[in-house]
């Protein structure tokens, strides 16, 4: 993991970094270790990146109001990273049936699931990354302002939640399923057939937000795929509206369960 920047604001400190191509950004809070606190994965929507507005509005939350460490990556084709000739297709295909009035539903779920199968092991490694720096602090001899920094340093990887809808859950759901470190998440606004293998897999607590009159994901799919997840401890938030049109108290809602869940391990 190569840090490429930094910047500190309000107490939290910002991190650029980039893992094997892949770019990122860490926040946590101002002069305090990494090891030893809960790490919120954020994955952003379809379109969007790393420090979209939201984001870093939500990443900003966890540092200042509950001590947490956050970092998001550019998902494949998204932010600063090149888009493929697939992506550049994908971009005009799109365009051209939403212009036609067709539905795009199942196309956008074939492209974002090979999005997934690219990006989680991506965030695999980001989490072995940081799994390392956050061990490797009390050796440089970082993090050392006060008891609470001392008693940090040198530990590793902390309880981890993950926070994502749409492209986000897409990505989110199998990496979940295949991520032991994961304890509890929120997805929502997807859902696909092909996603119901990794969402059985799904063990962890989860808060699943979908939006009733969404064009992108049909209520059906929607539903459907919140069956599928395997946690014995779901629940399921609707509200009318587009797929675009998620109630801000949803979204503080969602904040809640997951930083509830980290604090208490």
């Amino acid at each position: 993991m190569h840090f490429t920047s930094e910047s500190s604001s309000g107490g939290v400190t910002r991190r650029g970094f980039t893992l094997d191509g892949v770019p990122g950004v860490l926040w946590q809070p101002e002069g305090l270790p990494l090891g030893g606190r809960p790490l919120v994965l954020l994955g952003h929507g379809g379109g969007g990146h790393k420090l979209g507005t939201g984001l870093v509005e939500r990443a900003g939350r966890c540092v200042r109001g509950h001590g947490f460490a956050a970092v998001a990556l550019d998902a494949p084709g998204h932010g600063e990273r090149p888009r493929s000739a697939q992506d550049e297709r994908f971009a005009t295909e799109i365009g051209e049936l939403i212009a036609a009035g067709r539905p795009v539903s199942a196309w956008v779920a074939r492209h974002t699931a090979a999005l997934a199968e690219r990006a989680v092991p991506e965030w695999v490694a980001v989490l072995d990354a940081l799994d390392e720096e956050a061990r490797g602090e009390e050796a440089r001899g970082e993090g050392t302002r006060g008891e609470e920094a001392r008693a940090g340093a040198g530990e590793g990887l902390w309880p981890v939640g993950y926070w994502g809808l749409s492209l986000g859950s897409v990505i989110g759901i199998p990496l979940v399923a295949a991520e032991p470190r994961v304890v509890a998440a929120v997805f929502g606004l997807t859902g696909h057939g092909s996603q119901a293998e990794a969402a059985g897999r799904v063990g962890v607590p989860v808060e699943f937000l979908m939006q009733w009159d969404d064009r992108l994901v049909p209520r059906e799919w929607a539903l459907a795929l919140f069956g599928a997840l395997g946690s014995r401890r779901k629940t399921l938030h609707a509200n009318s509206g587009g797929h675009l049109e998620v109630p801000e108290a949803e979204l503080d809602s969602s904040e809640r369960f997951l930083t509830g869940y980290l604090s208490a391990r």
